[in-house]
């Protein structure tokens, strides 16, 4: 197989025998040497096909072990489900995985109060999240808690091939009112604009709907991240005066207001979809 481009040091782009355009990933298999090059079979723990350029940018930033693990987990939960999941469910999965290690790496934390519903409405999902879970501790000695069950069950529920999540056309609608008056305020208090088409985006969105349903609900976030959070807002205090922003249309808005720790779950996934803007510009 001959290597064509390094993504990172542990995966590159290839070419195969029929000449198709494939990702490789294995322990170095991208450190030294110049491109093209032959790579050694012996190397490669895992290749993708069909990985567009914007998949492929994703994949540089994410660790090989993730992907690797979440490829092999997510060829067995395939097997299980009843619906396809779109082409880029491994990519999707793996960082949505890569997050929440991080997260609990940081020993942030939060009560998924909607969990019980999530269980209710996909149990065969919910069991795949714990399955995940299970497996994610056996092979790489990580530990997550319980809540994240109900973040997995999510994210295959949203990967679903031409469905949606069930939602009245009302209860849609004011999501996306929502969820562009929250991007509104992203862009004006950063002085910029927010490719909606990207893969980074559409990850904030099933965030922000994540939070969208607790509103409706009526429940909170609740975490032991408060120390975290005023922590954070005096590190990027421009980051904490757009949540506080957020926090005041959603309450004029919708009648709710936020709690700290709701706030603390903007906060992240305000500053990762604005970071990621900000490489993106720089290129």
């Amino acid at each position: 197989m001959l290597a064509i481009r390094k993504l990172n040091n542990n995966a590159v782009v290839c070419r195969d025998s029929l000449n198709r355009e494939v990702v490789a990933l294995g322990k170095g298999i991208g450190f030294g040497g110049d491109f093209p090059r032959e790579l050694d079979m012996a190397a490669i723990e895992r290749t993708f096909y069909s990985v567009d350029t914007k998949g492929q940018r994703i994949m540089q930033d994410l660790p090989a072990d993730v992907l690797i693990f979440t490829a092999r987990v997510m060829d067995i939960v395939t097997n299980e489900l009843p619906y396809e999941l779109s082409p880029n469910a491994v990519l999707i999965m793996a960082d949505h995985l890569s997050f929440a290690i991080a997260r609990q790496k940081k020993g942030i934390r939060f009560d998924m109060t909607f969990a019980y519903d999530v269980q209710q409405l996909y149990p065969l999902e919910f069991k795949i999240g714990r399955y995940i879970v299970a497996r994610l501790r056996q092979e790489m000695g990580v530990v997550l808690p319980n809540e994240e069950v109900a973040g997995i069950a999510m994210n295959l529920v949203n990967a679903k091939t031409g469905t949606e999540v069930e939602a009245s056309s009302s209860r849609a609608c004011s999501f996306e009112q929502l969820l562009n008056e929250v991007t509104a305020i992203v862009e004006r208090d950063f002085r910029t604009i927010i490719d909606r088409d990207t893969f980074e985006y559409s990850r904030f969105a099933t965030h922000v709907q994540y939070l969208f349903r607790r509103i409706q609900g009526g429940e909170k976030i609740s975490s032991a991240n408060l120390a975290l959070y005023g922590n954070s807002r005096e590190e990027f205090p421009e980051l904490a005066s757009c949540i506080d922003h957020i926090s005041g249309y959603i309450e004029h808005s919708w009648g709710t207001r936020l709690t700290d720790d709701e706030k603390l779950y903007l906060l992240l996934h305000v500053n990762r979809v604005c970071s990621q803007q900000n490489q993106d510009q720089n290129r």
